[in-house]
């Protein structure tokens, strides 16, 4: 069994400020730090830290050797990554007092997945492997339809949400990892009604499990069997950047290992707790040793 994350990398530019800047204004910052991150990177070093064997698939550009970097270290196999000359994935970050953030993605290099790429890559993953996606990478919807092909487990992030989600075979996803907005954007229903959205998923997508999560509100979880609700670990938050990718990575580890889902949800909440109170993006994320440590204290 095989953890296969496609996915981007990015070099994430973080801003201190008092408060998220309001259209039209410009305020100063109180600090600036460069970190690795890209959804696909913090969820492959999450399940990494989890203890999934976990290989990383991507195009990475000039000047990111701290993108491969942060996934060796983190246990990652990066032997199926490949590389341009080309400017990088990079985001630019706001972090409020509270630790709220707000993110633009630029694409680069992770914008250049090619067809012939997508085959060489899922030509070393069969049954039973698993294949994590988000939508910072382009194909995605070739992207599905092979691993679908190939007998793979399918994971489905659709962030950030545009018509690109919409132009996939859906019904080839196993498992859905949605927050509140991309619920909201994906169903069309308001994000403050989490069942009404997982009713949604039941009836459009009915052989795919979901995991929904509202942040400090908890996430829920719902499959052809059961639906469960987890409530959010409380800590003081200090950057929230990664909290929804370490929450993924946790959960996939018990996912594929046969923990049950009551412990994975239980897993993944202690980890993105962690998460929240550190700063970065694959640097917040704790390990598994350090999990077992913290459910010891709680």
């Amino acid at each position: 069994m095989k953890a296969l994350c496609f996915g981007s990398m990015n070099i994430d530019y973080v801003y201190s400020l008092d408060h998220i800047v309001a259209p039209g204004e410009t305020i100063f910052s109180t600090g600036r730090e460069t970190f690795a991150g890209g959804k696909g990177l913090n969820q492959s070093v999450a399940m990494a830290k989890a203890g999934l064997p976990v290989w990383h698939a991507g195009i990475c550009g000039t000047g990111g050797e701290l993108l491969t970097d942060m996934l060796e270290q983190n246990g990652v196999d990066t032997s199926l990554i490949r590389h341009a000359d080309a400017a990088p994935g990079h985001t630019v970050i706001q972090v409020d007092a509270k630790g709220q953030n707000c993110i633009i993605v630029y694409g680069g290099t992770n914008r250049a997945v090619t067809t012939e790429y997508i085959k060489e890559v899922l030509a070393n993953f069969g049954a039973g492997d698993m294949i994590l996606l988000q939508n910072e990478v382009n194909r995605l919807d070739e992207i599905i339809d092979e691993a679908h092909a190939r007998g793979l487990k399918v994971v489905l992030n659709p962030s950030p949400f545009d018509g690109a989600v919409l132009g996939c075979d859906l019904d080839k996803v196993d498992l859905f990892l949605v927050n509140e907005v991309e619920g909201a954007q994906i169903s069309g229903l308001p994000a403050t009604e989490p069942e009404a959205i997982l009713d949604w998923f039941a009836g459009a997508h009915p052989t795919a499990a979901v995991i929904l999560t509202l942040g400090s509100d908890g996430a829920w979880y719902s499959d052809t069997e059961r639906r469960c609700f987890q409530a959010a670990v409380p800590t003081k938050a200090v950057d929230t950047t990664a909290a929804g990718d370490t929450f993924s990575g946790f959960f996939l580890e018990g996912w594929m290992t046969g923990r049950s889902v009551e412990e994975s949800l239980l897993r993944a909440a202690r980890a993105a707790s962690i998460a929240v109170s550190r700063k970065g993006a694959a640097p917040s994320i704790p390990s598994a040793s350090e999990l077992d440590e913290y459910g010891q204290q709680g």
